[in-house]
Order: C-alpha cells, then structure tokens, then sequence
C-alpha cells in the first residue's frame, strides 16, 4: 500500500513541494526567505503530516532547534553560529530507544534559488515523512528527520543538532542527501565509516543502486574540493552513515541556473523510490539497535549499470584480489617453461614492458604539454587521438599480439596488488580487469593467434571482455561527470592538464588488450595518417580559440562563476585613528582562466587592478577567505549599508599570568569573519571559541566565520595574548572584521547593479555588499 502510495506523490505533492521552497529564491543563513518563510512551509506541512497520521500506531514530534556554538573545521578556521533546524521525530507510539536521521539542508549560496542543492532532497523528505508517518504498523525503530537551516556556511547547523539535541544521543545511523550537481542519479559516495551493514541494507532496498566505492575513496580523500555535512554526523557524532548526491551536470551548481525545472521527475521518483526504501528497511532492521556488533571492516561495492548492486566484505576482496595475482603469476611463469620460450621468454617479456612503459610516457608527456599550451577543456578531443597515435605507434614495434597481451595483464596485476597492499577498496577494478582477460585468454588458447585470427575468436574474445571494459567505461564516465564541472570551479591549477592526464591514462587502459587487433589489418600506415590527420586538424582549431568554453545555452548553460563585492575597506592605527580608508569592486574568478574572456568585455577589469598581498594586514587586507592569486580590485564609491557593524573593545586587562585578555562585542549583519594577526613576538595563549586553543588558519593568522540568524544578540566574545618582549610601532596584533550583506536591501548598490548589467550572459557573477575594519591594539 505505501508503494502505491508513494508512486503517484511526484506529480501530486514534490513538485508543489519543490516549487513552494524555491519560490521565495535564494535562501542565505538570516534572510527572512530562509529563517522564516522556509521554515514555516516546511512546519505547515509538517503539522499536515502529524494531524493525518494522528490516529496511526505511530507519533510525529517536532521541534525548532536554534543552536549556537562554535567548532573547530579542518583547514584551521573556526566557526560560530546561532541558526535554525527542524527536527521531526517518527516512532511508534509506544517509543523508541534507537533513532535513525535522514538529513537535508534548505538554506542557499547567496543568489541561487537552490532547486538541487538541497530544496528537492527537503521535498522528497517530506513524502518520505508522509509515507512512513501513515503505514498501518508500527516502526521497530524511530527516524529522525532533521530539516537544517545551514549547511552552506560550513554545516554549522547539522553540527549544532548533533553535539545540542537531546534527540542526537539516541541516533545509530544516518543518511544525507546531499548534491553536486543538478538532476540525475543520486550516487551513494560514501559510507561508514566500516559499518557494512549499512551498504548492505542499501544493497538489500534500493530499487534503483547507483553506488561505488571509487567515488568514496576519491572523495575520503578530498580530491574534490567539498564537504557535506556527512563528515559533522562522522567525526562530531560517531555515527555511521550514507552519503548520497546527485551528481550530473555540475556546470550550473551554486548558480542562477539552479531552478526546479532543470530537475528531471523521473530523478526525483527515483531518489523518493530508493530513499523511502531503504529508510523502511533501516528501521525495521535489527541491526539499528546495536550497531557496533556489525562492526567489522569496510566493504567493496558497485553496481553494474544501475540494475544490479555487488557488494563484498574487503577482506573477502583481499583474498580474491591475491588469488587473482597468484593465478597470472602462476600462468606467465608456467610460459618461461614453454620448449620456445626457454631462454628468451623472460627477455622478451622485459624488452617488450619497457617498451610499452615508455611509450605511454611519450604519450602523457605530449599529451600534457599541448594541454599546457591549450586554451579549453574540448582540447580532450584532440588529446584522445593525440593517445591513440602515440600509443599505436609506441607499440609497432611489438611483433607478437601475444607478448603485448601478457605485458598487460602483467601491469594491470601490479597495479592490482598494489591497491590491495594499501588497502584500497578500489582494487576490485584492476583485479576485474585482470581476472576477466586471463579467464578468456585461457578458455580461447587454441584461437589465440596473431595474424588470421577468425572473426569467431574476435567475437568471443570482445565478449569475455565485456563486463569489465563497460564496467571501467562507467566509472570513467562518472569521474567525467563529477570532476569536469569541478575542475572548471578551481583556480589552483590548470584542470585541462588534470583531465588531459586523466582521458590519456583512460585511453592506455582501454587500449591494453585491444592493441593487437589492429595487426588483423593489412597495413597500419593508412590508420595512422587518418588519426594524425584529425589529431592535426583539431589541434589547430583548438589553438586558434575555436572553442570557447562557456555558454548560457538555456538547454545546457556552462556559465563562468565570478564572485564580485562591493567593499568599503577601513584601517585605524594603534590610537583608534583612522590611517586608510579605500572602496571598489573586489572580483573573484572561480576558475583558471581568470578574467582573460572578461577583460575584452569590460575593459577596465584587466591585469593592472589586480590585487597584491599586504602582509601586514589580516587575509591582506580583503574581506574574504579565498586566499588565491585570482583578485582584482576595481575603485567604487563608498559603501554605506543601512545596517553597519558597530566593533567595540569592551575590556584590556593584563591577568596574573603574564597575558593581556581583551574583550570585544560585535553587531552586525548574519555572516560576519573575524580576523585575528599576532604580531611578530606575540602568539595568542586561549580564547573564547570552541575548545579555549586558538588554531591558526594559515601560518600567521586566525580565521572565525560567524553566522546568525533573526533577531541575535550581540557577539561577545575574548582572547587572551602573550604581548612580545619588545612591541613594536605596530603593537601586538591586528583585528579585523568584515561583513557580508547576502540579501536583503544592503546587498545592491548602483555600481554593483550597473557592473552586473555590463557582464556577459554566458557569466554568473555572484554579488554582495561588503565592508572590512582593521584596528590594532
């Protein structure tokens, strides 16, 4: 019955849901569209839920949290916050002793309606609630469904739930539905930490698995700059959980492009089908009550093309993986024996290795070099042929199939038995890729043959391959998909020399048992010039910029993102004076190519009004906490927000021990980051932030982002410091403040407006007012 149910809600009940959220627009920690507007649809419809369910076997509960408190982030900075949740306890009326939480975040960047990131995961929620709220039965567990208010300033409001609500202790497990794009699957890219139980039971209900343990370990590793609120649940709560995301089309996350339309109904079925499916399960299950007994080791787990889920103890993977290895070592040293090869096999075999070694690193070394001089992510193109030509080319030279087809497995088995050496659950790859060739090489021995190889034995050989080559290709796009859009967010480092290395080393891996086939054709020359011809031809278009990499295609725009600020910068002296004062638009480029497609545009944002680092102020003096090279300053008017923030040193008093503890109140708008530089011979000795230890955020200086929502008090707050032996003219430290207006009417000004309007469209240029005060003491 609640399937039935819950197969007509997507077009009677997410879509309004997902509507009603986003409707009001972006909704940024403290707005009225996030503090109050969201929050009451979402309690109205809550309330709906409790009253029909009323006459069930089990009971709805709610509660509005506002927690305050502050944590320590990895990276060095610290965060404060007073914020909202919505917490709605389902369990059966008689109670319950063990919880389950499902997790969702309604708050917005500033200036994306957040139709993806996270409102549709809130909708799916609420019929989620609904669905289990009106089964028939009562739960053997209960679930609590936490509905924060702030994810996207740092996770600050699922960190209050878990260390403030009385609710948190009684939590086993839990799962966050979370995005990095918008639409599509949602992939589970994490679990655990250990806890296989938990993938298990996924394995068990999806309807639809979409899961791997690549993903997991290449984001445990944060080789993609993001975090969720998986990792509060993980280190602040000692929970296990599962971390999903919808992952597609990542150009468009954080932008204006955001909006529900662009959310497919079949990707909101699917995600309400397997959410709703294995909530049901993880409930009813006996495993919830007393987790830590299912404690024992991670697990390896991936679907085959979304319709089937495999998932394996890693242990159980170890011993296949060294079985895998000991059964390719077994066969190539049983080949040293052969009446033919005594003698030479072994020589053969090294020559041939060194070869092919070498000839891939021709390739990705070429291939990296015309990446450095490329000028846009569709230089893969170009690049895939670039590895092919060099690849056929490296391996001419090998005049026996055979050979080469043992040089393969040979690699891929010591790429196997060094993932599984290190632990990495990501082994069953190569351990697929060498277990499945050597099965078919074995079972086709007889057909095995280089020249006049039959069509039969191409066939059977192609479809021995099969499982693994689809299997690698899906994971090859799934990479694509989430790191391409990612790459094109980052200003570290050229991300077309990260995808070009990445489409080289994909090309070499699928090339490894397939080379040979092109000696079945009567002569490579006619392959070759074909493939250096289109290789040719599209390097010149490239390098003549016939490529542009942005686009505000309605149907599939890739806009650039631009962080511009309208800020009034302010900086007194040790007598409290006023010694500088400047305003201008501070910009921001997100990606690498900086501001080289703006400046033709509008001119006067150009390379003279970039930014320099002032060493002798906080974060050089800007009010923001992206410390990259990517800075321009263009001069503005001044600001003058209707809501300024008043600073003041309430107390300096010198303690017993030797420190000087200084006590400030600050008013201001909801997100406000203080800066705090001791000065050479100083060091701050404890605070009032967190655990009283102060933690630098970069090597001389100390972040704190605060955040709050409607009507907060004043921000109190003091630190003690260790005055130098000698102070300087400059004193002991320098404290800065700086405020972010997201919304509301200090958010615009006329040169902001008029800036905006002179971008272009294939650009979304994120805006805000902002101001920074300086003092020394």
């Amino acid at each position: 019955r609640m399937w039935r149910s819950w197969s007509g809600v997507v077009t009677r009940f997410l879509g309004k849901h997902l509507e009603r959220i986003t409707s009001v627009g972006p909704r940024p920690v403290g707005s009225r569209e996030n503090e109050v507007l969201t929050v009451n649809f979402l309690l109205e419809q809550i309330e709906h839920i409790k009253a029909i369910s009323a006459l069930g076997p089990n009971s709805v509960t709610v509660d509005v949290q506002r927690p305050t408190g502050s944590y320590k982030i990895p990276g060095g900075f610290t965060s404060y916050c007073k914020v909202s949740n919505i917490a709605v306890r389902l369990e059966p009326k008689a109670g319950a002793q063990h919880l389950m939480l499902a997790n969702c975040h309604f708050d917005t960047v500033a200036n994306s309606p957040g139709a993806s990131d996270d409102a549709v995961s809130c909708a799916v929620m609420l019929e989620v609630l609904h669905s289990l709220a009106n089964l028939s039965t009562p739960l053997r567990h209960g679930v609590v469904f936490l509905f924060n208010g702030a994810e996207e300033t740092l996770l600050q409001a699922s960190h209050g739930f878990i260390t403030q609500h009385p609710w948190a202790k009684q939590v086993r497990a839990f799962i966050n539905l979370e995005a990095v794009g918008v639409g599509g699957k949602e992939l589970v890219f994490q679990t655990g930490p250990e806890n296989p139980w938990l993938i298990q039971a996924y394995n068990h209900a999806a309807k639809h698995p979409f899961a791997s343990v690549v993903g997991q370990e290449i984001f445990q590793r944060r080789w993609i700059p993001s975090d969720t609120d998986f990792r509060i649940y993980r280190d602040f709560g000692n929970i296990p959980g599962i971390d999903l995301a919808f992952i597609e089309n990542g150009f468009i996350y954080h932008t204006k492009y955001d909006t529900p339309d662009r959310i497919l109904t079949d990707s909101i079925q699917r995600a309400g089908d397997n959410i709703l499916a294995v909530l049901k399960h993880l409930v009813m299950s006996k495993e919830l009550a007393d987790s830590s007994e299912y404690v024992h080791g991670n697990m390896v787990f991936f679907d085959l093309l979304g319709m089937v889920m495999v998932a394996y103890p890693a242990h159980v993977g170890t011993i296949i993986n060294y079985m895998t290895a000991i059964a390719t070592f077994l066969y190539l040293f049983k080949k040293c024996f052969y009446p033919r090869n005594v003698g030479r096999y072994v020589k053969e075999l090294a020559c041939a290795m060194v070869t092919v070694i070498l000839s891939w690193l021709v390739t990705l070394l070429t291939v990296v070099f015309i990446a450095f001089v490329g000028s846009s992510m569709p230089l893969l193109t170009p690049l895939t042929l670039c590895v092919c030509l060099f690849l056929l080319q490296g391996v001419h030279h090998l005049e026996v199939g055979e050979l080469y087809f043992d040089v393969s497995l040979l690699l891929w088995c010591g790429a196997l038995v060094y993932f599984t050496a290190n632990g990495l659950c990501s082994a069953y790859v190569p351990m697929l890729m060498v277990a499945f060739p050597l099965a078919t090489k074995l079972l086709l021995a007889r057909e095995f043959k280089l020249r006049g190889a039959s069509v039969k034995y191409s066939v059977l050989y192609q479809l021995g391959l099969a499982l693994p080559y689809v299997h690698f290709m899906f994971l090859i796009w799934l990479v694509f998909e989430v790191f391409t859009p990612t790459l094109g967010r980052s200003n570290a480092y050229p991300p077309d020399v990260f995808l070009a290395t990445l489409v080289t080393l994909t090309i070499l891996f699928f090339s490894s048992y397939f080379v040979h086939f092109i000696y079945l054709a009567r002569s490579t020359k006619w392959l070759l010039a074909g493939l250096g011809t289109v290789f040719t031809v599209f390097l010149l278009l490239v390098s003549c910029g016939m490529f542009f990499p942005y686009t505000a295609d309605p149907s599939g725009p890739r806009p650039k993102q631009v962080f511009i600020q309208h800020t009034t910068r302010i900086f007194h002296g040790l007598d409290g004076k006023v010694e500088s004062r400047d305003s201008g638009l501070w910009l921001n480029s997100f990606d690498y190519t900086g501001m080289q497609h703006i400046t033709p545009i509008i001119p006067e944002i150009n390379d003279t009004i970039k930014t320099n680092c002032q060493e002798d102020r906080p974060f050089c003096g800007y009010p923001w906490f992206r410390s990259d090279k990517n800075n321009w300053y263009l001069p503005a008017p001044e600001v003058f927000p209707k809501s300024p923030v008043e600073f003041q040193l309430l107390s300096k008093e010198e303690t017993k021990w030797g420190t000087v503890k200084m006590t400030f109140e600050v008013k201001g708008p909801s997100h406000m980051s203080l800066y705090l530089m001791p000065h050479r011979g100083a060091s701050l000795s404890s605070w009032w932030f967190g655990d009283s230890t102060p933690q630098f955020y970069l090597a001389r200086e100390y972040f704190i982002f605060y955040t709050h929502g409607l009507d907060a008090p004043a921000w109190n707050f003091w630190f003690e410091i260790q005055p130098p032996r000698e102070e300087g003219p400059e004193g002991m430290i320098s404290v800065a403040i700086s405020s972010h207006y997201y919304f509301g009417e200090d958010q615009r000004t006329v040169q902001l407006d008029n800036m905006l309007q002179r971008f272009p469209k294939w650009a979304f240029p994120s805006f805000w007012v902002s101001t920074y005060h300086m003092y020394r003491y």
